[in-house]
């Protein structure tokens, strides 16, 4: 089947770019707008979140309206998430966890998937099951980037995005890390700017976070 990723990209979630948005959104009127500005920013890959009635719509919005968006799905727990996100045009899935259900689902999907870990025994069981590459959460709390670096050793086949109390101050630290392709967070979302629809303070933000690769880099 044809990606669901961008040609011009890896065929991975983690490429897209060194920050995932993860986005709530209460008004599913706020979902174009909110993205392109995302976008402009330099942050193509939107994780829409199901925390929301409206979760869906806002998808289906974003796939429709926003070509050069690829809009994903977040906090995908269920087989039956999976598949209203894939008719709703998912291009990639997030899970805060996984079972092997769960998994089955995503699989089956056809999309890209980045299931959640917080140990080394599921990192390990999803390296068993062919899966390499995963969300780590919630990622302050598991560890941070301390857990990670000491993943990387025994487990370098392992990529993630961690996802959890991650800011931009720290986040240069995680894209440092060799088995880190991208973070997960929300700050350049503020809640206060999405409901005043001051989409261009998010972009600003979008852009900074965008620039946030040149800054691991020289962590190493």
């Amino acid at each position: 089947m044809t990606s669901p990723l961008p040609s011009s990209s890896a065929a991975s979630v983690l490429d897209l770019a060194p920050v995932v948005p993860v986005v709530v959104i209460s008004d599913a009127a706020d979902a174009v707008p909110l993205a392109r500005a995302l976008v402009a920013g330099g942050l193509p890959a939107v994780e829409v979140t199901l925390r929301t009635p409206g979760a869906p719509e806002a998808i289906r919005a974003i796939a429709e309206q926003v070509p050069d968006a690829v809009v994903g799905a977040g906090t995908v727990i269920t087989p039956e998430q999976v598949s209203a996100c894939v008719t709703a045009g998912a291009r990639f899935l997030v899970s805060p966890g996984w079972t092997d259900a769960l998994l089955a689902a995503m699989r089956a999907s056809g999309l890209p998937f980045l299931p959640g870990v917080s140990t080394t025994s599921e990192v390990v069981a999803l390296l068993e099951r062919g899966v390499r590459e995963m969300k780590f959460f919630p990622a302050q709390a598991a560890g941070g980037t301390a857990y990670l670096r000491s993943l990387a050793g025994p487990l370098p086949q392992a990529r993630f995005c961690p996802t959890g109390g991650i800011g931009p101050d720290i986040a240069p630290e995680y894209l440092s890390l060799p088995n880190v392709g991208c973070v997960g967070g929300s700050w350049m979302v503020p809640a206060d700017a999405v409901a005043a629809g001051d989409w261009e303070r998010i972009e600003r933000l979008a852009r900074a976070a965008a620039g946030l690769r040149d800054a691991g880099e020289t962590c190493r």
